[in-house]
């Protein structure tokens, strides 16, 4: 499928809760939530993109990689490369409404399969949303990974126990989405977690366990306390606090402190290959990829979402070739020329 004819299609599916901008930076965008933007002034959102886009890497070209390995295992599942299509969910509370959550739920799930990598689908305060995600998961045999927001933990166990009747081979909770204002507004209520509710939500399953939200090592050296097994660095897209750090800024000092002891996934401002090499430098371990994988639903269906995750393979291909990195594991600091 043409790259630029499914932004164009993108935009008028998204019936202007999303402009597709050249560069998406969060600067149209600021201030809409709901909406696809970031909250308050929109800095933390754009703070993902600018922090990322500052980050530059070394040019290696003296070394006989041309034909590096892309190919990773996490949760149990063999991937073609370390991405993931994160969480994003709530077609009519933020993308405009002209598509169901199906109509767009279903091409991530399918093409990112496709593609040789796995989606992540989430929940909101539209139960409907969560059951019409999990029922997608099931008719692709639960590959995929269920994220569910920060209710009170009875609540989260039920619904991870759905996750699990529908095949999920990991499940999460985005612990940062206790300042949503989607959720507060459908009167929902969300609440921060200690490390004893960390602990009891780790125990109320078998999957591997996944806490997205974290942005201090402090926090990351708690989630490794409570058992769990990987975290998402994350910021939310910059949707629930306003004046935060970049996922990248914090990803170095967190990855020092924690690498080695849990997975640590990332996600804020994730756009290309060669920013996915960029995050495995600075500390992670494979990234998450957000609003790009609403526009390749919105813009092309399956087939936008395979043209989107095959582009990102090629230039991530292409920055290993131009870094000397034969395999995921090679990609370290030494790629990096200047952090933030």
């Amino acid at each position: 499928m043409d790259y630029k004819e499914m932004l164009k299609n993108a935009r008028e599916n998204l019936n202007k809760s999303c402009r597709v901008c050249k560069s998406c930076n969060g600067v149209v965008c600021a201030g809409e939530v709901p909406g696809m933007g970031g909250k308050g002034s929109g800095s933390s959102f754009i703070e993902n993109f600018n922090c990322l886009d500052k980050v530059k890497i070394n040019m290696r070209v003296i070394h006989n990689v041309s034909k590096p390995d892309m190919s990773i295992e996490l949760f149990g599942k063999k991937m073609d490369a370390p991405i993931f299509a994160a969480p994003i969910t709530g077609t009519t509370l933020n993308m405009g409404g002209k598509i169901t959550e199906r109509e767009y739920i279903k091409p991530v799930v399918k093409g990112c399969i496709d593609g040789g990598i796995y989606a992540m689908v989430g929940d909101t305060a539209v139960d409907e949303f969560l059951i019409e995600n999990l029922s997608v998961l099931k008719e692709n045999n639960g590959e995929g990974i269920v994220f569910i927001k920060p209710w009170e933990n009875h609540d989260i166990i039920k619904k991870i126990k759905l996750a699990e009747e529908a095949g999920a081979f990991a499940v999460g909770v985005d612990i940062d989405a206790c300042g949503l204002v989607t959720l507060s507004m459908h009167g929902k209520t969300v609440v921060p977690k200690n490390m004893d509710a960390i602990k009891e939500l780790k125990k109320s399953t078998n999957l591997p366990f996944i806490l997205k939200g974290i942005m201090t090592p402090e926090d990351a050296i708690m989630a490794v306390e409570c058992g769990v097994d990987a975290i998402v660095v994350s910021n939310h897209g910059g949707r629930v606090l306003d004046s935060t750090p970049g996922a990248a800024e914090v990803l170095p000092s967190i990855a020092k402190a924690v690498k080695g002891k849990v997975t640590i996934l990332v996600d804020g401002g994730i756009r290309t290959g060669v920013d996915v090499l960029k995050m495995i430098g600075l500390g992670a371990d494979a990234v998450l990829v957000g609003r790009p994988f609403v526009t390749a639903s919105f813009g092309g269906g399956v087939e936008g979402v395979k043209t989107y995750v095959k582009k990102l393979k090629s230039e991530l291909s292409s920055t290993m070739i131009l870094t000397g990195c034969q395999t995921i594991n090679d990609i370290d600091e030494k790629v990096i020329y200047k952090s933030i």
